[in-house]
């Protein structure tokens, strides 16, 4: 009866002693493969600058989102801003070189118009900063080539006799511009049905279109072989004064929707 008694005792250590080894072993494994990944961590850390600072302060992540703010179509925004000057230099440089590259210039930016808000859909690279900035430089653009046109037309003999032929629509472009970004800064700030009211429609993006067309047929006929022709002359001015309407238009539709909404 002891002997049997013994022999279970021992085949109870003997298990235990299994189980001890067992666990000694899973341990050292864990403790191994933990110091592994550690020297794996630390091997790429002392490889990556990046990776000691997200260690540092994993909050810093969301920062690295910052650089999306330079994406291609933002970039080619930004260089719509800085033709604007450009197209003020070349514009008074009295030369048939300095009139093709100021209208050069204008298709040019004119063309990142519609480029980078393509890119932006196409490539789902929008962003806040874009949105906000693209129609700033939009209007900043439009707004430069009105001025520098009012302050020096195209010599030739309609805008001689006409002096004002240009100045009406470009107070009628710039002013509906101006009252624009006002109602859309207050819509903003207001219900979210208001923002809708002001959403951009077509007749928007028609104004700007034939903006576009008319600024850059001014623009090239002030070189006197483009000017001869009657017909670049009239199609511009026409061109600019459909502009004038469509965007006064667009800003009385626009208020006939926040009317609306501030009624119900």
């Amino acid at each position: 009866m002891g002997s049997e008694t013994n022999n279970v005792n021992h085949g109870d250590d003997n298990d235990n002693h299994h189980f001890l080894n067992s666990y000694d072993n899973n341990k050292n494994s864990s403790v191994s493969s933990s110091l592994l990944k550690q020297n794996v961590h630390n091997y790429n850390c002392d490889n990556d600058d990046r990776c000691n600072e997200l260690a540092e302060s994993p909050s810093k992540q969301p920062r690295h989102q910052s650089t999306k703010l330079l994406t291609l179509p933002t970039i080619l925004t930004i260089g719509r801003v800085a033709a604007v000057p450009l197209i003020v230099c070349t514009f008074y440089m009295d030369t048939w070189w300095g009139t093709t590259a100021t209208t050069s210039i204008f298709i040019a930016a004119a063309i990142t118009d519609w480029l980078d808000g393509y890119l932006a859909r196409k490539m789902k690279l929008g962003s806040a900063f874009g949105a906000f900035l693209d129609p700033v430089a939009d209007k900043l653009m439009v707004a430069a080539t009105l001025v520098l046109l009012c302050a020096k037309p195209p010599e030739v003999a309609l805008f001689e006799q006409f002096p004002w032929l240009l100045t009406i629509p470009s107070i009628a472009i710039i002013g509906r511009e101006i009252t624009m970004s006002a109602v859309r800064e207050w819509a903003a700030s207001q219900s979210g049905n208001l923002s809708e009211a002001v959403a951009v429609n077509n007749l928007g993006k028609w104004k700007t279109a034939t903006q576009m067309i008319a600024l850059t047929i001014l623009l090239a006929i002030r070189d006197s072989s483009l000017a001869g022709p009657g017909v670049l002359v009239t199609s511009g001015v026409t061109l600019l004064y459909i502009s004038a309407w469509l965007a006064v238009w667009s800003l009385v539709v626009y208020m006939k929707k926040i009317w609306k909404v501030l009624l119900k």
